[in-house]
């Protein structure tokens, strides 16, 4: 065969469609790594926006994946690595420096639990399969997903850094919040995952109107915006929980009935 017919080829044409969202991912582990970084020099508005943007680039890689067919094992695996980086020990190591470090060899062993706590959850979510018989369960997390985590243990941080008139000393809650956190990440408390949402044709104009909305807000009121979004996602996790159970129960239902029938 001729040489002079080979054609250089960085990679195969049709794994190419596998290097954009590992190229978001891998952005996503220099965030987290830049995030300790800043939060070691005590810059903790940048910690936090890194961490924030890790976030964004975490939920869109799998999206990107699913949209252009380039999911893969390779993929999944250095998804679970990133995020134990940005979520795992980036938010860790700059709640510790921002106020765990007063609490001595206690305040260590929290920012080690929700470390630990954390991967076990990316190492279980690895693991999880969803039968086909009940593809509803795709739109529910067993316990809250790890970059959520991290913004909610960042709270007090954020809060410390916004805006808003300060009311009280919210670094006072920051170890039992942190604690807090660290269970529910590796609970079996049901939380909305919101990957197969179901969007009406006449409230496509309005959703994307608030999603701009979102994105303006973070850009001009980032860490008052990012306060707001953390709260209503607490107050959701209620309605996911019995919305789970309700689902759960009227899958059961079904099932039982159609035994009954054979």
């Amino acid at each position: 065969m001729s040489q002079k017919n080979k054609k250089f080829k960085i990679t195969s044409t049709k794994r190419t469609r596998y290097i954009l969202p590992n190229i978001l991912t891998l952005g996503g582990v220099c965030l987290g790594i830049s995030s300790i970084k800043y939060s070691i020099d005590g810059n903790y508005k940048l910690a936090v926006i890194f961490i924030l943007i890790a976030a964004i680039l975490d939920a869109l890689d799998g999206r990107i994946a699913r949209l252009i067919k380039g999911t893969s094992e390779f993929g999944k695996e250095l998804d679970s690595l990133t995020d134990f980086v940005s979520f795992g020990i980036a938010p860790a190591f700059t709640i510790y420096f921002w106020e765990l470090n007063n609490y001595g060899n206690i305040g260590w062993a929290i920012t080690l639990i929700y470390s630990i706590c954390c991967v076990i959850r990316l190492a279980r979510f690895n693991l999880t399969k969803i039968s086909t018989s009940e593809p509803w369960k795709q739109n529910y997390f067993e316990g809250i997903p790890s970059p959520i985590g991290a913004i909610l243990i960042l709270l007090p941080l954020i809060y410390e850094l916004s805006d808003l008139k300060k009311i009280s000393n919210v670094n006072l809650i920051a170890p039992y919040l942190v604690l807090i956190i660290s269970l529910l990440l590796i609970s079996k408390f049901s939380t909305f995952s919101f990957k197969k949402i179901k969007i009406k044709p006449k409230l496509t104009i309005a959703i994307l109107f608030l999603i701009g909305l979102s994105f303006i807000s973070l850009i001009f009121f980032t860490f008052e915006t990012l306060i707001v979004f953390g709260i209503c996602y607490i107050l959701s996790m209620p309605v996911s929980f019995f919305s789970y159970l309700k689902k759960n129960k009227k899958k059961n239902k079904n099932f039982s009935e159609r035994e009954d029938i054979l």
